[in-house]
């Protein structure tokens, strides 16, 4: 319905636009033409006149015309010596103009009805002498009126078709969009996943193509993201949870409580998992957050066998609890493959800090260093936060994490440094 509506005023703007062209050009041209008929009809009078005049002579005091003029000219043309008639018969519908015309003294022009009349003194001494023509002006204005006529016609025309171009004009244009709004309609119940792929734009529909994919796009990855993060919650909660059912079978058949120990650690463990996963939903590095680097690993390491070799002072732009939830699934992935030792290293590299989680465990298969962080992808059991809450807090906080197969387990941080202070 939208798409008619905004065909039908396209489609009125340009009858109105045209309309109002035809009506500006008919009106012009039919002022032109109606000035060069008058033009014409004032130019044919003065040769008439002129024509006339050269016959007229004085002979023995008296004015006569050299030649004799013809039946048709009569009827046209009029010659007055000193105030009478010598020359034509004057028709009655005319004859009171044609006497105030001649007892006048000088050339001028006069319209009556459909005639123009046209006085040109003649000079002769001592003698007052005007001829006076008449040109009918009927052919003309009759050609007037077929050329405002043709003229109306001719715009008529000229506005249907502009409508009609108009119309089919916008309505092949809006076909792109219809084609691309059924295509959406189609795609967002059997291929969501499809884009419209119009190709390099050549104009502004080819353009809201790609900017549409680029939108597509877009929703796309924000709802794979948010399968992510059900998936990795499912995974990091379900061993936890699995180890209290456990406890809880094994106490009801043994008839013994369940030892407070192994559920305080389960939950802690839950308690950890979901204050990380949602933290790593809604991470962000605001400008100017900044803490320590040793800190935080300490913090992250909370007491067990890891060695730190970090340089003093070492700040990093984000906030502590960010920096800290990013580092612990790296220390409880290392903690758990290791066979004797895991340490965590840091080094200045340009305006960054590259922080090296390792271990002496097996490493990662290079062919898998590229999967380590996708849900569901281990190498052993455990029940940790897992990689791919990592890498969710790196896309969050702007973090550059990677896995490197060297032998052994290695995962490579690069941090914001944080700006010294001014």
């Amino acid at each position: 319905m939208a798409v008619t509506g905004f065909r039908s005023r396209v489609v009125a703007l340009t009858v109105l636009i045209a309309t109002a062209v035809v009506a500006i050009l008919v009106v012009v041209s039919h002022v032109m033409l109606s000035g060069v008929t008058d033009a014409d009809a004032h130019d044919l009078a003065r040769t008439r006149a002129e024509a006339v005049a050269a016959n007229v002579t004085a002979v023995g005091g008296r004015v006569v015309l050299t030649e004799n003029s013809s039946e048709a000219l009569d009827e046209v043309a009029w010659v007055y010596a000193d105030g009478r008639l010598i020359d034509g018969n004057v028709p009655a519908s005319v004859v009171g103009r044609v006497e105030a015309l001649a007892g006048s003294g000088r050339s001028q022009t006069a319209a009556v009805g459909n005639y123009l009349l046209y006085a040109r003194q003649v000079p002769i001494d001592g003698h007052h002498v005007m001829v006076i023509v008449r040109v009918d002006l009927t052919p003309y204005e009759t050609s007037a009126q077929r050329s405002l006529a043709l003229s109306l016609i001719l715009g008529g025309l000229a506005i249907l078709l502009a409508g009609g171009v108009a119309h089919l004009a916008v309505r092949r244009a809006l076909r792109v969009v219809q084609e691309m709004a059924a295509l959406a309609d189609d795609w967002g119940h059997h291929e969501p996943g499809r884009r419209f792929n119009l190709g390099v734009p050549r104009d502004e529909f080819g353009e809201l193509g790609r900017t549409l994919d680029s939108l597509l796009e877009r929703v796309d990855n924000a709802l794979a993201d948010e399968r992510r993060l059900t998936d990795e919650i499912a995974h990091e909660l379900r061993t936890p949870l699995t180890v209290l059912r456990a406890e809880a079978q094994l106490a009801q058949l043994s008839g013994e409580p369940v030892p407070p120990e192994a559920v305080l650690n389960e939950v802690d463990r839950l308690d950890t998992a979901i204050t990380t996963i949602l933290r790593a939903a809604r991470a962000r590095t605001d400008a100017g957050t900044r803490c320590d680097l040793r800190s935080a690993a300490l913090q992250a390491i909370a007491g067990r066998a890891v060695e730190v070799a970090f340089p003093a002072k070492t700040e990093v732009a984000m906030a502590a609890d960010v920096a800290v939830s990013l580092l612990s699934p790296l220390l409880e992935n290392g903690l758990r493959h290791a066979r004797s030792r895991v340490w965590i290293t840091a080094r200045i590299q340009d305006e960054a800090i590259v922080v090296d989680v390792l271990d002496d465990g097996p490493g990662f298969d290079p062919a898998d260093v590229d999967r380590v962080f996708e849900a569901g992808v281990t190498s052993g059991g455990g029940y940790g936060l897992g990689l791919p809450v990592v890498r969710r807090i790196a896309a969050s906080a702007g973090v550059e994490v990677r896995a490197i197969a060297d032998g052994r387990g290695h995962v490579e941080v690069t941090l914001p440094a944080a700006r010294a202070a001014t």
